[in-house]
């Protein structure tokens, strides 16, 4: 899994189309294997980038949870203590 792939379910405020197309990117880049493709193979990398964003914001609209929505903030913090933790 993409590292830079970020978990965009269940947070408030919920996430935003630009978050969703961005993990979308990546996703596909990781897949294809190019952060910029071929004029011969932009067609379908837009495309593949645009299917899999529709793809994940009817995910994210379609799961159900109980749990509390989680802070942004507070994941933030999380992910940089983490990370601290692992470079250090």
């Amino acid at each position: 899994m993409c590292r830079n792939i970020k978990t965009l379910a269940n947070f408030d405020p919920p996430a935003t189309s630009a978050e969703i197309h961005a993990s979308a990117l990546q996703f596909v880049r990781k897949l294809s294997g190019t952060t910029k493709p071929s004029k011969a193979n932009e067609d379908a990398f837009n495309r593949a980038v645009e299917e899999v964003g529709h793809a994940a914001q009817r995910l994210i609209n379609s799961l159900e949870t109980h749990a509390a929505p989680r802070n942004r903030e507070i994941e933030m913090e999380r992910a940089k203590e983490r990370s601290r933790k692992r470079f250090a």
